[in-house]
């Protein structure tokens, strides 16, 4: 598949990610949240499967792979379980805030590390000016020291570092493709957070409305099925710190949408960060505008 291809997939893809604040948003009004995790990877799972039985996906993984899997699970349940106990307990809007700049960042960081590469000047500038963006959109500068600096916040700093490592233990998974990948990740999710739920409680969803079940299918066929999913195959084909730049879009996404289905209203703030991310997204993934020169006659 061309890699250009990959670039749009990834807006939309963000965009969906972006949507999925607005959907559990609205699921929260049902069930809680533990139950709003099992119901995400389950459905998730269960939508992926028509999709791998029509492109005939092998099923089969080796040892290596299991082990990924099964951490790639572990990491991503704690992941959840990190903005979970943020949103409970530190900042919830800052949260948003903290784990969409932070992501890239630590990223870029992690990978620099790794590969023992220092960041360059003009990435290092990208990723200020899409933090920059980030905390601009969501007003962080509104926001007294005593918010900014909450011991509970600290949940929002480990959502922002595991999911870098999510990422990258997806990329080490050579041997599968990503969305088979994913979908056991799912598998083993949904088997990890059946441990937290009652399943008598959970029985009742199946009485509640339309716009419950929309919800449902928007964050986990369009949400973590598709956007997740292309995320990871992105990081194959793109590159771990190239898939995740695109994570600066999210914000602007969840406002933009909020603004249509909750009646929020668009800020300056929220168009001055937009524009900053692109730049930054656009910086950080080298993209190259080809000139087409005009033939005379």
């Amino acid at each position: 598949m061309n890699k250009n291809l990959f670039y749009p997939l990834m807006i939309l893809s963000m965009i969906f990610w972006g949507g999925s604040w607005i959907n559990t948003k609205y699921l929260t009004l049902y069930i809680d949240q533990y139950e709003i995790v099992f119901l995400r990877v389950f459905f998730s799972a269960l939508f992926m499967l028509p999709l791998l039985l029509f492109l005939r996906v092998d099923f089969k993984i080796d040892l290596k792979t299991s082990v990924l899997v099964l951490l790639a699970s572990a990491v991503m349940i704690l992941y959840s379980i990190s903005l979970f106990f943020g949103v409970n307990y530190g900042t919830a809007g800052l949260g948003g805030a903290l784990v969409t700049t932070l992501i890239p960042i630590n990223t870029f960081v992690i990978l620099a590390f790794l590969h023992k590469k220092t960041i360059s000047l003009k990435h290092s500038f990208a990723l200020i000016l899409g933090g920059f963006g980030v905390l601009t959109m969501l007003n962080i500068w509104y926001f007294d020291m005593e918010q900014v600096f909450s011991e509970h916040n600290i949940y929002f700093l480990i959502a922002s570092i595991l999911w870098p490592i999510l990422t990258i233990i997806t990329a080490k998974a050579i041997k599968t493709t990503p969305i088979i990948f994913n979908f056991y990740i799912y598998i083993f999710c949904s088997i990890i957070s059946a441990f937290t739920i009652d399943f008598k409680d959970v029985i009742r969803v199946l009485d509640y409305d339309y716009v419950f079940w929309i919800n449902i299918f928007c964050l986990t066929a369009l949400s973590s099925a598709f956007a997740t999913t292309t995320y990871f195959i992105g990081s194959e084909k793109l590159g771990v710190k190239k898939v995740s730049s695109f994570i600066f879009l999210v914000p602007s996404s969840a406002l933009i949408l909020s603004a249509i289905f909750l009646d929020e209203k668009i800020s300056f703030n929220t168009l001055l960060g937009t524009i900053c991310t692109i730049v930054a997204i656009y910086i950080l993934n080298d993209i190259k505008i080809k000139k087409r020169r005009l033939l005379t006659q």
